[in-house]
């Protein structure tokens, strides 16, 4: 049995495809899906999502946003999903070292929270890409 799976950005529909099961990191840690899963739907946080299909796991560097849980389907909207080769370490890791030095900035609450957000999303690719690596 199989429950289908769809990834949607901003941009376009990263995936869309039967799996095996899921594991999604969900705000309060992550939270595995197989079919015929209880109906929900909760908060994305920045961080590794997971899907089987066949033998075969995959992963993707996911940022904020929402999914939808059905007993046959997995809806993930979210602001950033990327593989582990779309991932361009040197680029994450100069970015990461900046916005890590404007939290030392006197930023308003906005833009402190952005920046957080921003460092959680660059967090995620970094683990990604350096999993995979090592």
């Amino acid at each position: 049995m199989a429950i289908q799976l769809d990834i949607v950005t901003p941009e376009s529909k990263i995936f869309s495809d039967e799996v095996d099961g899921v594991v999604i990191p969900g705000i309060e840690g992550e939270m595995g899906v197989l079919p015929q899963h209880a109906a929900l739907v909760t908060t994305l946080q920045p961080g590794e999502l997971r899907y089987t299909k066949g033998n075969k796991d995959e992963e993707l560097a996911i940022g904020q946003g929402f999914v939808e849980i059905l007993p046959h389907k997995v809806s993930v909207l979210t602001d950033m999903a990327m593989s582990d080769d779309e991932i361009d370490e040197k680029a994450v890791q100069e970015a990461l070292e900046r916005a890590e030095k404007s939290l030392d900035e006197k930023l308003g609450d906005e833009e402190y929270a952005a920046t957080q957000a921003a460092i959680y999303k660059m967090m995620a690719q970094l683990n990604l890409k350096r999993k995979r690596k090592g």
